[in-house]
């Protein structure tokens, strides 16, 4: 049995109160099920899992931040105001330049460009400089056992953060992350971790926590699966008829692309740039101070999404990484 959690069988037994209070989840049915899982399907020590189950703590306010994402509270003129400031662009000239020799290789290797992968670590943790605060046991318990609405997405990163953290040899109550369970650099949950983190400086560990080339590498990796077209577009601007087509908007998390450019245009949009009428898309609606704005979200654009759901993010990390890919060509 690992040190860490012979301590933590210890407490347990000197306080008996400590795993049965209110706000751990020791004796939580929800919990036990997960801990038999484990058990059974991935031969965990059920003492070790009742140990960290017992120091894992409901957070009421995670579910308060989980309730209230930027992306749903504010406009798009607020929302890109966050991300798109002279600190954040200068951030992210200087780690692109810190580290170009990296994000050329990335690029080399896995097909994404250097400004996209910096503009996403950007946006996520300000070139690692705020990588969240939270326990990511206590964020993924929380919203695993007390968050109804997205429970078993949460119970499955979960199990995947308990697996991760043993196989790395690491103490799953020490990790901090973001409110959702998102880690490192490109804040990844566990199951994109497991999947998609790579070992990119070749010392035989996989680190997106403290290791920049991994994290780098990672993000790359993370694109180059869910399809990143090298060199293909990301959005064009476009304008829209007189009467707007609402049936081809985007709304909300609906962002899979439904209608090619092709039907765009005969719908009346018209828009800049060259693209293959053929190639689909989805129609974008932004607010801004004085009035409305309309893009075409293609393919690369959707893949953007597959990292963050929400077209408000997916824009924020386009319009960023152009703003830093910018500075950096002067």
């Amino acid at each position: 049995m690992h040190n860490y959690l012979k301590v933590a069988l210890v407490v347990s037994c000197l306080w008996p109160t400590l795993s049965c209070a209110e706000d751990n989840y020791g004796a939580n049915p929800a919990a036990i099920e997960v801990i038999d899982q484990l058990v059974e399907e991935e031969g965990f020590s059920r003492e070790e899992l009742v140990a960290v189950m017992s120091d894992a703590h409901r957070q009421d306010f995670i579910i308060e931040a989980m309730n209230r994402p930027a992306e749903k509270t504010k406009a798009w003129f607020e929302y890109r105001d966050i991300f798109l400031n002279d600190k954040r662009i200068n951030g992210g000239v200087t780690f692109y330049q810190e580290h170009r020799d990296t994000l050329l290789r990335a690029q080399q290797e896995l097909g994404v460009p250097p400004e996209i992968i910096v503009a996403i670590i950007g946006v996520e943790t300000y070139y690692g400089r705020i990588a969240g605060s939270y326990r990511v046991i206590d964020a993924l318990t929380t919203l695993a056992f007390d968050y109804p609405r997205r429970s078993e997405f949460f119970t499955k990163e979960l199990k995947h953060y308990l697996i991760l953290t043993r196989d790395q040899a690491m103490d799953p109550l020490v990790p901090t992350g973001s409110y959702a369970g998102a880690m490192g650099y490109g804040q990844f949950m566990p199951s994109s971790y497991r999947s998609y983190a790579i070992d990119f400086d070749g010392d035989e560990k996989v680190d997106i926590w403290t290791n920049p080339v991994d994290a780098i590498g990672s993000v790359a990796n993370y694109f180059k699966a869910h399809g990143w077209t090298e060199g293909g577009q990301v959005v064009l601007a476009a304008q829209p008829p007189a009467e707007v087509p609402e049936n081809m908007l985007s709304r909300g998390r609906k962002l899979t692309p439904q209608f090619t450019v092709g039907e765009f245009t005969a719908a009346g949009f018209t828009h800049a740039g060259e693209v293959d009428p053929g190639d689909k898309a989805i129609g974008i609606e932004f607010e801004q101070r004085d009035g409305l704005e309309y893009w075409l979200g293609l393919h690369n654009f959707y893949v953007i999404t597959r990292y963050n759901h929400s077209a408000m993010y997916a824009m924020a990390v386009y319009q960023l990484s152009q703003e830093i890919a910018a500075e950096v060509a002067e």
